[in-house]
Parts: structure tokens; C-alpha cells; sequence
């Protein structure tokens, strides 16, 4: 998660003495592994509902929990609000789908760490600083331990985890845009919101033919709980104890965190090489936002980033 994302006005908080900063370090790290238990049990729910099933639900949550707070005037949006919101739905539909149909084909860490290229390549986009270069080689060499490349990769969900990430990187350049042009999170919830209904027949479909019921509806319904809702009320009470500059750094575990719960939820058991690529793409973000937050580093009001993409 990167501070280009769209700006939200946060209230100071209690402060950033120790006790603020644990309890903020603490709610990030269970809304960070809330979003990556909530990918394992989606997994489930695979079998009974396919991927686009479990996508559906989630972004039917995603829109309940968003459209209440932010409450965006549809009928008052000008072109200029619209076209963007409209490719930021689009985002949102490709980014789910590919990220979770990844899930389905490669382990839960990999298709993780895949992902999070996105965010790191808009941090280091455009820069001719040797950090940042370095940075973009050591991801590099990152993504090729993790992959080691061979007769059994499986190229197809390497290709959706990178899809996916495109797809976060192009809802971060988005955001910020909408940012100037929509307040709060006005856009985000727009863009959840049609993105839900244009996944809206499936759901229709699944429950026509009985399938929509008992675990697997739980289990989708969990993941919209665990990947949307938690994630937001955590990353916002967080945000108003740590820095948006700490926040950044912290989300970097997520890929780590998507191999561990991968490991206990699912006995994916990741080699020792893959724990070294991903150690390695996690290292190049924290360096990128450190730099880069030390470069921009002026007085200005704390502003948070929204959750992870809905």
C-alpha cells in the first residue's frame, strides 16, 4: 500500500508515543492478515461457486460496507468524474478476477508477491535515482527466485498474479486523479459499486441453480468481510496512530504473511527459494517507500490511504 492512493483528512490521534504506535502496529498486522485468510477461504468456496462466484460476493460486501460511508451523488457526477470511476470499475473487476483465479492455479504467497510489483513499480515509475534503480533490480532477481522458471511453472496464474498487479498499480494512478475530483472515498465506492453490478448476473446464476447456500455462501461472504470490511475500519484506526509513511512500510508484509497463512490455512509449503524471492520483493518496497518517503519528507496534515483494493 502506497500514499498515492486516494487522500483521506485523518483527525490526530493520541499520538505517536510507544503505546500508540504498538496499538497501531497491531491493528495492521491483523487487518493485513484478515485480507490474506480471507484469499485461503475463498479458495474453498471454489469448487461449489468458481472464482467469478466468490469475486461476485466479495464485491457485493465491498459496495455495502462503502456506499453507506462514503455515499457518492451518482446523478450529480460530471463527465470528467465519470470516465475515470468508470476504469476504475473496470480495474476492479479484471484485478479480483485475475488475482483470484491466480489463487486457484499458484501458491497463496506467490500470486501475493506477483501482485505487489504494482504498487512497488508506481513508487519507482519514472525516478533516475541508483536507489531506486537498484531497488528495480532487486525485485527483479526477487520475482525470478521466487518463480525459478521451468518446465512446470505454471504460466497462466504467474500471468494473472502480474495482471493483478498491473491492475493495482493502474487503481493507484486512478485514485490518485479521482482523488481531485471526488472527495473522501467517494470514488472508491462508486467504482465498487459498479463493479458489483456488473458481477451481479452471476450471483443471479448461482443462486437460480442452488449453489449460492450454506458453506460456500458463508465462505464468500466471508471473504468479503476479511478482505473489505475489517481491512478499512483496521487501516483507519491504525492511521490515526502511525505515520502514512510507516503504513506504507508495514503493508510490505503482506506477501510474507500471504505464504504463512497459505502454509497453515492450505499446506502450501513454499521452498526455500520462493521464501528468498519474496524476502527479496519485500525488502525493495520497504527501501523504495523509505527513500522516497525521506525525499518528499515537508510539514502537511496526515493523510491516510483507503484499504486495499475493495
Amino acid at each position: 500500500m502506497t500514499s498515492l492512493e486516494p487522500e483521506l483528512i485523518v483527525p490526530p490521534g493520541p499520538g505517536r508515543n510507544g503505546s500508540g504506535l504498538l496499538r497501531g502496529t497491531l491493528t495492521m498486522t491483523g487487518s493485513a492478515a484478515s485480507a490474506q485468510l480471507g484469499a485461503a477461504v475463498g479458495t474453498l468456496a471454489y469448487a461449489s461457486v468458481g472464482v467469478p462466484g466468490v469475486v461476485a460476493v466479495r464485491q457485493l460486501v465491498a459496495a455495502a460496507v462503502l456506499l453507506p460511508i462514503a455515499r457518492p451523488p451518482f446523478r450529480r457526477f460530471t463527465w470528467a468524474q465519470w470516465w475515470p470511476t468508470l476504469l476504475l470499475a473496470l480495474v476492479f473487476a479484471t484485478m479480483n478476477l485475475s488475482l483470484y483465479t491466480a489463487f486457484s492455479r499458484i501458491d497463496l504467497g506467490l500470486a501475493a508477491t506477483l501482485e505487489f510489483l504494482g504498487p512497488l513499480g508506481v513508487a519507482l515509475a519514472g525516478s533516475r535515482r541508483v536507489t531506486d534503480l537498484v531497488c528495480a533490480v532487486v525485485a527483479g532477481v526477487g520475482v525470478y527466485v521466487l518463480v525459478l522458471p521451468g518446465a512446470a511453472t505454471d504460466w497462466v496464474g504467474v500471468g494473472l498474479g502480474l495482471l493483478a498487479g498491473v491492475c493495482w498499480a493502474a487503481y493507484i494512478l486512478l485514485n490518485r486523479l479521482l482523488g481531485r475530483r471526488l472527495p473522501g472515498l467517494q470514488a472508491t465506492a462508486a467504482a465498487t459499486t459498479l463493479s458489483a453490478l456488473g458481477y451481479l448476473p452471476v450471483v443471479v446464476l448461482l443462486v437460480l441453480h442452488g449453489r449460492l447456500v450454506g458453506v460456500p455462501l458463508l465462505c464468500c461472504v466471508a471473504v468479503g468481510l476479511l478482505c473489505s470490511a475489517i481491512p478499512y475500519a483496521a487501516d483507519l484506526m491504525s492511521l490515526r496512530r502511525i505515520s502514512t509513511q510507516f503504513f506504507g512500510v508495514f503493508m510490505s508484509v503482506n506477501p510474507a504473511l500471504a505464504a504463512v497463512v497459505g502454509l497453515v490455512v492450505l499446506h502450501q509449503v513454499l521452498e526455500v527459494h520462493a521464501w528468498t524471492g519474496i524476502g527479496l520483493v519485500v525488502l525493495a518496497n520497504v527501501v523504495a517507500l523509505v527513500v522516497a518517503g525521506h525525499r518528499g519528507r515537508r510539514p502537511r496534515p496526515a493523510r491516510a490511504p483507503p484499504p486495499p483494493p475493495p
